[in-house]
């Protein structure tokens, strides 16, 4: 690598390599609080002074939590509460709506004994933490990266921050505590957190298996009056949050620096050739903060090297001083100063489109006295931005990553109910959208922003990340609420400000969008896209994440366009029959750029009984259900549970035990998303993507997922990881084509596909091979079946291989269809048999895999195969298999891999379980053949 520079002004910029060379930073700490006690202010009487001394000592109980905790989650790990996850014990809750309560009874479950309503008072958040003497001088600051709803802080009896200071859900506060700081002794921190202004009411809970239609945001959306979780007073996939997670939701950090202080580092990257990608241009910014009252003189020294890869390392150096009690913006732009040039870059690449690479930079300013501050991050090189094109009146957006058009799959990414994920969920929720072939991750305007290592791991995994402000028009005046909530404007416009510059250094970050659904008023609009570009400018802003949405006259739409979004939401949400997609994909129209449809897609069986404690069905409901189901989420109108639960009767017919049950559900599944993603991919050219509503789950939930909380994927999962392979062989429902689909940048040559159709007894009806190659991001019809399909009168299968000249697997696929959808005789196919060989296992410090290859040994189909790794009894949760729910013909073998965290396995060795749905279970030890 090169670099080229400038000097500007009268700053001398020193420019070098140096190997090994490394400021002393022993005087710079950062330790996370996470020790804490919590009490109600209704059993404390005593000031936040009082609370905060060393010496305080309560009459009342306080319970120990660990931060970031909410209030609900600090008394659910104290056995106040139940878990409110499970069965129907969130009605043994009360709630933060005195109305909603007495609709309830729930004042009777109230802790606090003269306060029907436990969380309409603050609670305190109370720790101690030692300081070592020699740390006198030093500047303390206080790092809050996320409370909710507001808080004031004292610091051994000093008052640091008000509730009018610290407000909002998604704000990052760093406080100068240094003159409160006692070195050599114990320190006290107490945080009062206050409830959400305005609690929400919610809707009527959904306590019957199959209940009207549920009001998102509650029936007047009056939870948008304030700056937070939006969802919290409940939607049709979440209940209400009892307590609306008041509390400190993320991380607490005492940091510990010399007299300069580093703040809002930006580092851009740019690639001013493209499409040539073989020079990069970084630049970077930042704050230098002087604490004291004395001029600093230092140097602030800059260190580039690979994170995820082999390469050189890169440093320079610069002299600055800050002045006493001030702050120096130090602006490394092109024209008035350095630009550091970096040939043959290893670029950040999209998931399916290359590698995720990864630098990371070190930024370090000394003084007379050594390290004052040390910072870094992860960065990526990379660009993205954003056209937009007509499509006979429907206009499209299309998204581009270092020139290159990427087609976005994935979908809409929930908080956790109660926002209990830890950083190992965060990797394992990311890597499971990895291993789904997903690229595009959005954080729906309902829910948060998350913290920091949900983007960390978005980032290592090459997932772009779509984030919505916490706007919707369940609340803020599309469909209910008010434009002029929230009802305080500052705190949302400080919330904005603080969400940009905490997540702007993320490559995972392709585009931000001022709500779901809906828009802010206009003087809250113009500040998020105002200061997007001013502090961000670096990627696009769209108004909503639905076209429908329509900006109000003369209002500004898109960065840099000006155009309106060019997506559209709308579902449908409900299954459907694979063909209706075709319909919809082939008609254009909202379906240019589709970002919000999915279906029910209840989870397997293993974990039914997890999401249902009491897993019996009322006789007088269709089977299995009863009304924990339906608080689970099959009580919402708009997932059409019922109507889910009648299709599959109709196709597959009256499931026989609950195991049979869940099985059907999951062919539902698999063709409901195979539709999906199958019908967008051959418009691949056509359309700017489709998104799911949504990958995950907020509580175990039966609706809207392909994992569930329990982290176990659905057969749609599999039916998504299949449909979005990078080189995939298709039948297309629209008009009975074999169709080649490639979303890599590389074309593909020397391919052969080969296309069967069974009879339900396995019996060959129809064999066909030709040679294929594809070309650059796009598809290739290969062949009909509509003649030969037009034949058949009964249950057929199709099946599809696509393989390379030396006979390896790039593409498998399967189908069955029926005249009528009349798929009762997969009820009574033969048995098939499979043997499974371990051919490989790989032990990492972080994941095993484990390669197994799978092959009927005989001439019966064996449909639906599902591979599990298994521990004590259990599934291991999460595994990252390459293949499942997959079927094979007589005689015809499959190599599957599977990875788990090490974290995740005992010290017994896991097994694999081999079964499906005419193949009996088997497990083999894991053990490689030799």
């Amino acid at each position: 690598m090169r670099n080229y520079f400038k000097p500007f002004c009268t700053i001398i910029l020193c420019l070098f390599f140096i190997k090994n060379s490394h400021a002393q930073t022993a005087n710079v700490k950062q330790v996370k609080l996470t020790d804490f006690d919590l009490q109600s202010s209704a059993l404390i009487n005593e000031s936040g002074s009082v609370i905060s001394s060393p010496n305080y000592h309560s009459s009342a109980y306080w319970f120990p939590v660990k931060v970031p905790s909410t209030v609900l989650t600090g008394l659910v790990a104290n056995k106040i509460y139940p878990s409110p996850y499970l069965g129907l014990n969130n009605m043994l809750i009360p709630d933060a709506s005195d109305k909603f309560n007495k609709e309830y009874n729930l004042e009777q479950y109230s802790f606090l004994p003269n306060d029907p309503n436990p969380w309409k008072k603050p609670y305190w958040y109370r720790t101690l933490f030692t300081i070592p003497a020699s740390d006198k001088g030093r500047v303390f600051q206080l790092i809050f990266k996320g409370i909710n709803y507001r808080a004031a802080v004292w610091v051994n009896g000093v008052q640091i921050a008000d509730s009018a200071q610290m407000a909002g859900m998604f704000a990052e506060y760093s406080l100068d505590v240094s003159k409160a700081i006692i070195p050599g002794s114990k320190n006290v921190l107490a945080v009062k957190i206050y409830p959400l202004d305005e609690p929400g009411y919610p809707a009527k809970e959904q306590l019957a298996a199959l209940g009207p239609f549920y009001e998102n945001g509650g029936p007047t959306g009056d939870i948008g009056k304030n700056v937070t979780m939006l969802c919290s007073v409940g939607w049709d996939w979440i209940p209400p949050v009892r307590d609306r997670n008041m509390g400190i939701w993320q991380p607490v950090y005492l940091r510990t620096t010399g007299a300069v202080t580093i703040g809002h580092p930006q580092l851009k990257t740019d690639l001013p050739n493209l499409p040539d990608t073989n020079v990069a241009k970084l630049t970077l910014n930042l704050t230098l903060s002087n604490h004291t009252g004395a001029v600093q003189n230092g140097m602030l020294r800059v260190t580039i090297k690979p994170e995820n890869f082999i390469g050189a390392e890169m440093q320079f150096a610069q002299a600055v001083n800050v002045e006493a009690n001030s702050s120096k913006l130090v602006d490394l732009r092109s024209g008035n100063s350095t630009q550091i040039i970096v040939n043959q870059p290893h670029l950040w690449w999209p998931n399916g489109y290359g590698r995720a690479n990864l630098y990371r930079i070190r930024i370090q300013y000394t003084d007379a006295k050594g390290a004052a501050d040390d910072t870094t991050f992860v960065f990526g090189i990379r660009t993205v931005n954003s056209i937009a094109t007509d499509v006979n009146g429907f206009l499209r957006r299309d998204f581009y990553v270092n020139g290159k058009r990427v087609h976005l799959v994935g979908g809409a990414w929930v908080p956790d109910m109660m926002v209990n994920r830890d950083s190992a969920r965060y990797d394992y929720e990311m890597h499971l959208c990895r291993n789904a072939n997903v690229n595009l991750v959005r954080i729906w305007g309902g829910g948060v922003t998350p913290p920091d290592a949900f983007w960390n791991a978005a980032d290592r995994y090459g997932l772009m990340v779509w984030s919505d402000f916490w706007v919707t028009g369940d609340t803020q005046g599309e469909f209910k609420g008010s434009p002029n909530w929230p009802l305080e404007g500052n705190v949302f416009v400080k919330n904005v400000v603080s969400t940009i510059y905490r997540i702007r250094n993320h490559p995972s970050l392709l585009v931000w969008t001022g709500g779901n659904e809906g828009h802010a008023r206009k003087e809250l609009y113009d500040a998020m896209r105002n200061n997007i570009i001013a502090l961000d400018g670096t990627r696009p802003f769209i108004p909503s994440s639905s076209g429908f949405a329509k900006l109000p006259a003369g209002w500004k739409g898109s960065y840099p366009d000006d155009k309106t979004s060019g997506v559209y939401s709308g579902g449908p949400y409900a299954w459907k029959d694979p063909k209706v997609y075709y319909k919809l994909a082939d008609a254009g129209r909202d379906w240019v750029f589709k970002d919000e449809t999915g279906i029910p897609s209840q989870p397997p069986c293993a974990s039914l009984s997890k999401v249902i404690t009491n897993l019996v069905w009322d006789t007088k409901l269709p089977f299995p259900l009863n009304n924990s189901w339906g608080y689970h989420d099959a009580a919402t109108g708009a997932g059409k549970y019922d109507e889910y639960y009648k299709d599959m009767v109709s196709r597959y017919g009256q499931p026989t035990t609950m195991v049979n049950f869940s099985d059907k559900m999951q062919l539902m599944n698999a063709t409901g998303y195979q539709g999906i993603f199958e019908a967008d991919g051959h418009k691949l050219n056509q359309t700017g993507g489709v998104m799911l509503w949504k990958l995950n789950a907020a509580l175990p939930s039966v609706i809207w997922q392909i994992y569930d909380w329990y982290l176990e994927p659905n057969a749609g999962y599999y039916a998504m990881q299949n449909a979005c392979e990078p080189v995939h062989i298709q039948f297309n429902q629209d008009d009975s084509t074999v169709m080649l689909i490639n979303r890599t940048l590389k074309g593909t040559k020397g391919m052969i596909a080969t296309a069967d159709v069974y009879d339900v007894n396995s019996k060959l009806l129809y064999h066909h091979t030709l040679a294929t190659a594809a070309k650059e991001t796009g598809t290739v019809s290969l062949l009909s079946l509509k003649t030969e399909l037009a034949n058949t009168k009964e249950l057929c299968f199709v099946i599809l291989n696509l393989k390379s000249i030396s006979d390896k697997t790039i593409s498998h696929n399967t189908y069955w269809m029926a005249p009528n959808n009349d798929y009762t005789s997969l009820n009574t196919m033969h048995n098939a048999a499979l043997s499974t060989k371990v051919i490989k296992v790989e032990k990492g410090l972080s994941e095993n895999k484990y390669t197994l290859q799978i092959t009927n040994n005989g001439g019966q189909i064996a449909f639906f195969v599902n591979p599990q790794l298994m521990l004590g009894g259990e599934e291991v949760m999460p595994s990252y298999w390459s293949a499942n729910y997959f079927s094979l013909a007589g005689k015809e073998s499959i190599t599957v891999s599977v990875s788990v965290p090490v974290a995740k396995l005992g010290k017994e060795m896991p097994v694999a379980s081999v079964g499906g749905w005419n193949v009996r279970k088997e497990e083999v030890k894991l053990v490689a053949v030799k």
